[in-house]
């Protein structure tokens, strides 16, 4: 439940339009509803300015879409993240106005207009080409929850030159988040050209001794560069979501 409508709910309940067992059986469902197979949060966009959001490996297309029908009856927009081409197109079928990211394996569902919570700009930024996909996940999550948005790809430190070509957008951006596998040096180099706090993502990208990403997050987690925070291997939704909650404008 989104916080206009429980704004909107206690409104009509003291205008008198609405009596107390209305208002009641309104809030009854806060702070989450079982459905069975599910336990739905609905209190999360309360208390964390975003409403639960849906992972979508291992999960069935018909638990999924009884999960969005409650969301939806409560004005909560859908993010589905992890989302196979051919699970997202069976929900397209039943919500053709959703809009799925193929390169960020991610579907979103917005009805109700974004509020615009950013302070700045966040940029996305990818070492290489296959590091995208993760990187993608980042940038859709954090413009779903209401900010802009912008990204630069194929920067690898292989090419230095190619970072430095692009030295004024990183630094006029108000979060930044690198997405890199092989060595993960990538945010080490970003964060030492800039006073902005860098998230660093780990990709499962690179050859054996890579880990599957494990040399990467290792590198990350010992950056001499000050001031990079980690999350986990592949993780573009958990660095977007801790982009977005470090570029929130408190006063809006």
């Amino acid at each position: 439940m989104r916080e206009e409508r429980v704004r909107r709910l206690l409104s009509e309940l003291q205008k008198g339009r609405v009596n107390v067992e209305e208002a009641v059986a309104a809030l009854r469902d806060l702070p989450f509803e079982d459905i069975g197979f599910a336990c739905i949060d609905h209190h999360r966009s309360l208390r964390r300015g975003l409403s639960e959001v849906l992972f979508g490996e291992g999960k069935r297309v018909s638990d999924m879409l009884a999960i969005m029908e409650r969301m939806l009856g409560r004005e909560e927009n859908i993010l589905i993240t992890r989302l196979s081409r051919e699970k997202a197109e069976e929900i397209q079928k039943a919500h053709p106005e959703s809009d799925y990211h193929e390169r960020a394996r991610c579907l979103t569902l917005v009805r109700h207009p974004r509020v615009d919570r950013g302070r700045g700009a966040i940029l996305v930024i990818s070492a290489g080409t296959s590091d995208i996909p993760v990187a993608e996940e980042a940038a859709v999550t954090a413009r779903f929850m209401g900010n802009d948005v912008d990204s630069l790809h194929d920067l690898g430190v292989s090419g230095i030159h190619r970072v430095l070509s692009h030295r004024e957008k990183i630094t006029r951006a108000a979060v930044i988040v690198v997405a890199a596998g092989m060595e993960g040096a990538l945010p080490s180099v970003v964060a030492g050209l800039v006073d902005k706090p860098v998230i660093a993502v780990p990709t499962s990208v690179g050859y054996g001794a890579s880990f599957g990403g494990i040399a990467a997050l290792l590198g990350m987690l010992n950056s001499c560069a000050a001031g990079v925070t980690v999350v986990n291997i592949d993780n573009g939704f958990g660095a977007g979501y801790a982009a977005s909650l470090i570029n929130r404008d408190v006063k809006r």
